[in-house]
């Protein structure tokens, strides 16, 4: 693990710990058989009880911060994945265990073993879930499931919440054989199905948790980083649609800290996990990013149809927003009251925006290239340029 890594982490898991984690009530697996009951708050910000916890995945984005603030509050932590694509990425932390497996074809390394928790990060596959199940089923008293709002099919509805229907396997694909192209295409439908997969092997003690769009530091997408990166660069920044639109995310810190929480306290059902807790515009959050920065960014919205017109896409090339209307009219507007209500809470955008902003600055030169290039997401600097050049033409044209 890097240094500017592994201070990151660090630095995340001790905020953590002194922001209101020790001060949320806790309780162990098992603790109560007549439902939870809160522990007194723990003054170090550390669990009540440690939990033998197995993280699936955890070498990643969010797995390390999972596995990180497990850590910090008292938890053996297990990792099992492959060990290739961070060799022995926590190699020297003797209080985590590595098991090596495939989650395609081989996880014996779970015979015979037991566990408090399970948080499964990574899986897409529901094949991944029966092969893991033919060891632990039975063997765990709580399975953790990150699945992703995108199980929802329609998405036309501002506030639907987690009784909306899920997409349906299409007919004629075989979700246990899915091929990684099949994979890609049909991405909410095989989440939907894991999710039956986890019910039918773990029935009565999971927890499905929906997150959005998840952002911050080591985040590989730049589909958040892409606005404090452009915007740091200052000058005239092009922004989508209108100040009003609506815009949805949560940290990667966010999530970690409370997925652990719900996994303290045995926490069951399903969750959509997005945030923050009040609406943000799309105004608020570029502003709020500039004020992290000095090089006096100024914006100018472009219309969601002009952009459309010159090829701009929403999400791809405008990242963490979509067109409030027709059917993504609600796709950045997920109720997530269920979660607000166990404890999910969020740090200020001018924390979420510094720390991506400053990892960002420790990237490869080619990364910061890439990402000012287009990279996986965001516009090109040329293709910026452009579409600006022409909207100020037409709106020259329209008022003279």
């Amino acid at each position: 693990m890097s240094p500017s890594r592994r201070s990151f982490l660090k630095t995340s898991a001790a905020v953590g710990g002194a922001l209101g984690l020790g001060a949320m009530p806790s309780l162990a697996l098992g603790e109560s058989a007549t439902g939870p009951v809160p522990a007194p708050p723990s003054r170090s910000g550390r669990a009540r009880k440690p939990l033998s916890i197995l993280v699936i995945g955890g070498t990643g984005f969010t797995g390390p911060e999972q596995v990180e603030h497990a850590l910090a509050r008292g938890h053996k932590v297990t990792v099992l994945n492959r060990n290739k694509r961070r060799p022995d990425f926590f190699k020297g932390k003797t209080e985590v265990e590595q098991l090596i497996g495939d989650l395609n074809d081989d996880v014996s390394a779970l015979k015979g073993r037991s566990f408090d928790a399970v948080l499964d990060i990574p899986t897409t596959s529901p094949a991944w879930v029966r092969n893991v199940a033919q060891y632990l089923a039975g063997r765990v008293k709580h399975y953790t499931f990150i699945s992703t709002i995108s199980v929802y099919p329609d998405n036309s509805k501002p506030d639907r919440d987690e009784s909306d229907p899920t997409t349906p396997l299409p007919e004629g694909l075989d979700p246990y054989t899915a091929v990684p192209e099949q994979v890609s295409r049909n991405y909410g439908a095989l989440k939907t199905f894991s999710e039956q997969e986890v019910e039918k092997h773990y029935p009565g003690i999971n927890l499905v948790i929906r997150p959005g769009l998840i952002v911050g530091p080591l985040d590989p997408s730049d589909r958040f980083t892409y606005w404090p990166a452009r915007i740091d660069r200052g000058g005239e920044v092009m922004a989508p649609g209108t100040p009003s639109d609506p815009v949805q995310f949560i940290d990667s810190r966010d999530l970690a800290e409370w997925t652990i929480r719900m996994i303290e306290t045995q926490e069951k059902g399903v969750y959509n996990a997005t945030g923050p807790a009040k609406p943000l515009s799309i105004a608020e959050m570029l502003y709020g990013i500039k004020a992290v920065t000095t090089a006096g960014a100024q914006f100018t919205y472009v219309p969601a149809d002009f952009l459309r017109e010159k090829d701009v896409r929403g999400w791809r090339h405008m990242p963490v927003w979509l067109p409030p209307e027709g059917a993504t009219a609600g796709f950045l507007r997920r109720n997530c009251a269920r979660a607000l209500a166990k404890g999910l809470s969020f740090r200020p955008l001018a924390v979420t925006a510094k720390d991506t902003l400053d990892w960002s600055k420790t990237r490869p030169e080619a990364d910061q290239k890439k990402l000012a290039d287009g990279g996986i997401a965001g516009i090109p600097a040329t293709k910026e340029a452009e579409v600006l050049t022409a909207w100020h033409a037409k709106q020259k044209a329209a008022s003279s």
